[in-house]
């Protein structure tokens, strides 16, 4: 679950090949991605687990370069309004 969100947060880089755009548009976009996460919550991750985790992303000091990437905000703010209206 937590490789998910950061690869989700981290999006494309500048120079992305056409490859590697073409997997985005496939899988990196946000459906996917809460199809990922439901998925380890329905194999044991916990949906406080989630909302930690994406708690941590947006306080803890080891995620600032992640945080500082353009649109990971707004991408990490879509997620949680996703798992905090299935709470």
């Amino acid at each position: 679950m937590e490789k998910t969100v950061v690869k989700f947060l981290t999006g494309l880089s500048a120079n992305a090949s056409g490859w590697e755009k073409r997997q985005n548009k496939r899988y990196g976009m946000i459906t996917n991605v809460c199809k990922q996460i439901n998925y380890d919550i329905k194999h044991g991750v916990t949906n406080a687990e989630v909302l930690s985790f994406l708690q941590k992303i947006r306080s803890d000091s080891s995620f600032s370069s992640l945080r500082k990437n353009d649109g990971s905000i707004e991408r990490l703010d879509e997620v949680e309004k996703h798992y905090l209206q299935i709470r």
